[in-house]
Formats: structure tokens, C-alpha cells, sequence
């Protein structure tokens, strides 16, 4: 039996998942979040063999996600499911080494079998999302800037992101001014729109 875990902000396309995924004899879905901050908690609690995770998620996006739960939980693979919005993100997922991508409008019987492929070691991924990722930029951000900016885009002020990443005010300011001159964005704003709408954060 694969156990899997459903990470999907949309109620209707959560529990449709959750339906379909369950008429197949050989998965069993032992949980279903709305929100990227919900994966960990809940893949240690009921210890999934698959995560299919919403590259678009609150709080925490999905490849960010990912990558928390790669670390939490290695022999957990991880399925990321999305639109051709932003291939950048793709492109992110590629770098946290997720066991696959697929499109979502996938058929259901396409998403059973990527789930079984996937927790059998294998990889799932969908070519002309593929394509997309590796033809996509290259974000110009550093690890650190990344980081900082994507803090900063859930709100948070940059004296509160120095005591998060254990850093100094002015380190955090600086790595701001960076990355709002490494986009030629005109302000902090104007940057977050930039590196979202790409999917660099």
C-alpha cells in the first residue's frame, strides 16, 4: 500500500484527489493540507511514502516545501503538481530534486501511475514541463537574497527577518538592496512582484 499525502489549497480540488486517488486499491491517502506549513507537521505524523504538493500553496510554496521536507523526511517523494505558469519554479524544483512534476490537468489514472513510479524510486516528470524548466532564466538571486526575499513578501519586516536567519538588520537590508538591483525592480515591492511572478521565490 503507498501512503500519500495531498497538499492542495483548493478545497473542490483536494477532496477530488483525495477520491480519486482512493478507488485505486494499492494507495491509501493518510492526509490532505491546505498550506505549505502544514507539510512537515503532517508527513512526520502519518509518515507518507508520496507527497503530490501544489507548486502554488500559502504560507510556504510548494517547492520551498519540498525542500523542507527532503530534509525532514528523505524517503518521502515528492510529486509536484502545476500549471505552465511559472517556470521558474519549475526550475527551483528541479534544484531541490523532487521525484517529479505533472501538469494539473493530468488524468486521474496518469497521477496514480506517476504516484506509483515515484514510490518505487523512479522519476515522473512531464517533458514538455521539462522543456519549459530548463529553458527557463536562471534566477540572479543568491541563496541568501532568496531567502530574505521571500520573508519579506509574506510580510515580514526586515528586524524580524535578521532575528529569524540569525542575522544582522543591516545584513538584511543589504541583501534587500541587492536583489532589488539585481531585478531592476524600483523598490522592495516592486522586486517581490518580479521574482514571483518568474517563480524565483
Amino acid at each position: 500500500m503507498i501512503r500519500v499525502l495531498i497538499a492542495e489549497d483548493m478545497h473542490i480540488l483536494r477532496e477530488a484527489l483525495i477520491e480519486l486517488l482512493s478507488l485505486h486499491d494499492d494507495i491509501e491517502v493518510v492526509a490532505g493540507v491546505v498550506s505549505g506549513l502544514e507539510i512537515v507537521p503532517a508527513a512526520l505524523e502519518h509518515r507518507p511514502d508520496v507527497a503530490v504538493i501544489d507548486i502554488d500553496l500559502p504560507g510556504l510554496d510548494g517547492v520551498a516545501a519540498a525542500a523542507e521536507l527532503r530534509r525532514a523526511l528523505p524517503d518521502c517523494a515528492v510529486l509536484i503538481l502545476t500549471a505552465l505558469t511559472k517556470p521558474g519554479a519549475l526550475r527551483r524544483a528541479l534544484g531541490v530534486q523532487v521525484a517529479g512534476f505533472v501538469p494539473k490537468d493530468i488524468r486521474p489514472a496518469e497521477l496514480a501511475a506517476a504516484i506509483r513510479t515515484v514510490a518505487a524510486g523512479g522519476r515522473a516528470v512531464d517533458p514538455s514541463l521539462a522543456l519549459v524548466a530548463l529553458e527557463a532564466p536562471e534566477s540572479p538571486l543568491s541563496r541568501r537574497e532568496t531567502e530574505v526575499l521571500r520573508m519579506s513578501a509574506t510580510g515580514a519586516q526586515p528586524a524580524e527577518i535578521a532575528e529569524r536567519l540569525f542575522l544582522t538588520y543591516g545584513t538584511v537590508r543589504n541583501y534587500l538592496t541587492s536583489a532589488v538591483a539585481k531585478l531592476g525592480a524600483r523598490n522592495r515591492v516592486d522586486a517581490i512582484r518580479i521574482a514571483t511572478d518568474s517563480g524565483w521565490i
